[in-house]
């Protein structure tokens, strides 16, 4: 299988400090905790939010908790605790 990309021989095989390995082991772990979306990408929803209005449309962008939905009026952004699925 022939490769597309060269890897960078510089840093392959480097040492690492004990406090790096710290700082990204406690970056991951705070990540895995953070509230994620529990929509996924093509889900049919009705957005609630008492300054936008409600709006029904398709998720078509998922942040950590946020979700872009896809509505008549353009994307609009909401707060995943503001958006149910559409029955």
């Amino acid at each position: 299988m022939v490769k597309t990309y060269v890897p960078d021989p510089a840093g392959m095989g480097r040492p690492i400090s004990l406090a790096t390995a710290a700082v990204k082991a406690w970056d991951r772990t705070k990540t895995a905790l953070t509230p994620r979306s529990p929509f996924k990408i093509g889900d049919a929803v009705v957005g609630d939010d008492p300054f936008i209005g409600r709006r029904e449309g398709i998720v078509v962008v998922r942040q950590r908790n946020s979700v872009g939905v896809e509505t008549a009026h353009g994307v609009v952004f909401y707060d995943h605790r503001l958006v149910r699925q559409l029955d």
